[in-house]
């Protein structure tokens, strides 16, 4: 993934790991991308995941030869971005490391040792000229994490962009960009939209040629499509038509009425994506929510509440700011039925909801009324969607 002759990669490829951040599902594996500037001075762009740093450090003697490096920039300092710092100044005692001011405060609780006198501290629209390369470093704060900055590159147009833009899955892969993108964007950066959006203003007017993030894939062409996706996924707007049915049964018969609404929908002429939560990736629910513009949830009564991959889902859409959309309820209960007030108390914490009507009530398996009310809840969902469609026109 060699930008030019004078940018070189040097990350990693990390096909072992099953769980990222402790949470997501990576099946494809995850990188660590790092990147080397050649030039009259020597610019290192990050580090990598400790679990990596041997690789890591074998790709930069490699790129470097004999040279040494000037600077170590430092967009991010998670640990699989800050698991290298220690290794590479330790071994180039001159090079300065450049960061914000924020990342300079919060540097040795990541290395344990105190670099303060080697920190370049930089601020927003500083630059630092390397030759022909010039470095212009923007502020991205709470994208996701308060101390990221991205740089700008003049010369090669090449946005080195933090974990914007990044997403799932190992280079050698073949995995497409939006594939694993959607769900690292929506699951990682998701709650901060507006703080996307603020950086985007920064980007946009540079004329980008190439977007160099933290994780995936370097992007060199057809960047107006990425752009355009991370303005939609932004400002929350749904990115497709079409129904999320999220589940959670115990015994199959809230799966029944799920599938009896699904093949109602399809028979609408309805896209429709069915979710169990107790058995299918959260993380792929939650950007399937957020992609979508109309779900349904259906859920059990558990011990007076909500069973726990429900529970588990509208907690995580709430801590990631689900909003803007319809929602359809179905609930179930032998005796005493709570799912559906569960949930909509969850709703109500979310930020324009529109709770569809009727919401269905099953009492333990489905009857004629729970089709009748299946259907009339399939109406309401496709007439929502001929409204959007009206108002998008």
């Amino acid at each position: 993934m060699d930008i030019s002759k004078e940018i070189r990669y040097v990350g990693v490829d990390d096909g072992a790991l099953d769980i990222f951040e402790g949470q997501y599902k990576v099946p494809f594996g995850v990188t660590y991308n790092s990147y080397v500037i050649l030039d009259e001075k020597v610019a290192i762009l990050d580090t990598v995941d400790r679990r990596a740093a041997g690789e890591w450090l074998m790709n930069i003697r490699h790129v470097l030869g004999d040279r040494k490096p000037d600077y170590l920039i430092i967009h991010h300092l998670e640990p699989d971005h800050s698991g290298g710092i220690n290794e590479i100044a330790e071994r180039f005692q001159d090079m300065k490391l450049v960061m914000t001011a924020k990342a300079k405060n919060m540097l040795e609780q990541f290395t344990g040792e105190d670099y303060s006198d080697r920190v370049i501290e930089v601020a927003d629209q500083d630059e630092i000229s390397l030759g022909e390369h010039t470095l212009r470093f923007l502020t991205a704060p709470m994208v996701h994490w308060p101390e990221v900055m991205m740089s700008f590159e003049k010369k090669e147009k090449v946005l080195f962009s933090a974990d914007a833009f990044g997403s799932f899955g190992t280079v050698r892969n073949g995995v497409s960009w939006l594939v694993e993108a959607r769900r690292y964007y929506f699951n990682i950066v998701g709650k901060y939209g507006s703080s996307v959006q603020a950086v985007l203003k920064k980007v946009l007017p540079l004329g980008v040629d190439v977007i160099a993030p933290l994780h995936g894939l370097v992007l060199k062409e057809d960047l107006g499509e990425y752009i355009d996706y991370y303005e939609k996924w932004s400002r929350y707007d749904p990115e497709r038509k079409g129904i999320v049915i999220a589940y959670a049964t115990a015994h199959g018969n809230t799966k029944d009425a799920v599938l009896l609404l699904r093949n109602m929908l399809q028979e609408s002429g309805e896209r429709v994506v069915t979710i169990d939560l107790n058995r299918e990736d959260m993380a792929r629910a939650v950007e399937d929510a957020f992609c979508f513009d109309r779900i349904v949830l259906a859920g059990i009564t558990y011990d007076g509440e909500l069973m726990p991959a429900m529970a588990d889902l509208l907690y995580q859409l709430k801590i990631k700011k689900f909003c803007k959309r319809s929602v359809g309820i179905i609930e179930n209960g032998s005796w005493a039925p709570m799912a559906a007030k569960k949930i909509i108390e969850r709703l109500d914490e979310m930020d324009n909801i529109e709770i569809l009507e009727p919401i269905v009530s099953i009492r333990t398996r489905v009857t004629k009324d729970t089709e009748k009310s299946l259907s009339e809840l399939c109406d309401t969902l496709v007439d929502k969607g001929h409204q959007m469609d009206m108002n998008t026109l």
